[in-house]
């Protein structure tokens, strides 16, 4: 089943029954944003079935809604062959997009990943021994790279110090759909670094209760470096004087560089260039 959304807003709802694939007894829905991600995406779909056999409330007890951002190929066709609620999601706004996903989940807890990862298999029960301790508010899994160079190494000293600090981390993200809600979700004014934002509204909407972000580290995900692959594996160094402005700038700030950056063709070159494949 595919839900088609060129304009949704906030206060909209829609009811959406898929079956197994969206059971009465849901307990956690996990959002994956995706624009061209026919390659990539029966991966983590098949980690997402192993962690779901092994969740301690049941197979069905797992919402996976793919949030297609105007894909040019079959994702949207895949994710629903594979069993998957597809819901369509015309603007090219990466906020925009998981909050569309968001607003078709069912689940009390909520949880986001993107396409080109691969989740560990006790990631749903890892959340849920998080969530039960009533001391957190939100987290992320984190992740490990599925290769590694000097340049990637070094980009990882680079950023730790914040992860450290700040407690925020990426890979599979989640948070009670209750304080999602509350907070507004991501932010829709920002084109990029969105997924820093939530976890600084939840982050501050946590502290009320003394409720703080975790990390999951025992179940990493696995990510793709194809931000490396097209960029270099040193162009966090080489481009962080164009992104440290902008990320300080107002949410609605962005530039050509930004756009290449988050919104190009996320294909790999090979693909990308060939027009069979356009």
């Amino acid at each position: 089943m595919i839900v088609d959304i060129v304009s949704l807003h906030a206060s909209d709802t829609i009811d959406v029954k898929m079956g197994s694939a969206n059971p009465p007894t849901c307990r956690l829905s996990l959002v994956i944003p995706a624009y061209n991600e026919e390659r990539l995406l029966p991966a983590l779909l098949q980690t997402i079935t192993a962690a779901r056999e092994r969740y301690r409330f049941g197979a069905d007890a797992v919402q996976v809604i793919v949030a297609d951002n105007a894909s040019t190929d079959s994702t949207a066709a895949v994710a629903e062959s594979l069993g998957c609620e597809v819901v369509r999601v015309e603007e090219r706004c990466i906020a925009t997009v998981r909050n569309g996903g968001a607003r078709n989940a069912v689940g009390e807890v909520l949880a986001f990943v993107d396409a080109d990862s691969e989740i560990h298999p006790d990631t749903f029960n890892s959340i849920e021994d998080a969530l039960d301790t009533g001391r957190v508010v939100a987290g992320a899994t984190g992740v490990r790279l599925d290769r590694m160079s000097p340049g990637i190494a070094a980009t990882y000293v680079l950023l730790m110090p914040f992860v450290w600090a700040m407690r925020m981390d990426t890979g599979v993200v989640f948070c009670r759909r209750e304080d999602f809600e509350t907070i507004g979700g991501y932010d829709e004014r920002r084109s990029f670094g969105e997924d820093v934002q939530l976890l600084f509204d939840l982050k501050r909407a946590g502290r009320e209760r003394g409720q703080k972000l975790t990390r999951l580290r025992s179940v990493k995900a696995v990510t793709s470096t194809r931000k490396f692959d097209t960029f270099g594996d040193w162009h966090y160094f080489t481009e962080l004087r164009r992104l440290l402005p902008l990320m300080m700038r107002s949410p609605g700030a962005t530039s050509e560089f930004a756009e290449r950056f988050w919104y190009g063709d996320q294909r790999p070159p090979e693909q990308a260039s060939d027009p069979e494949r356009k």
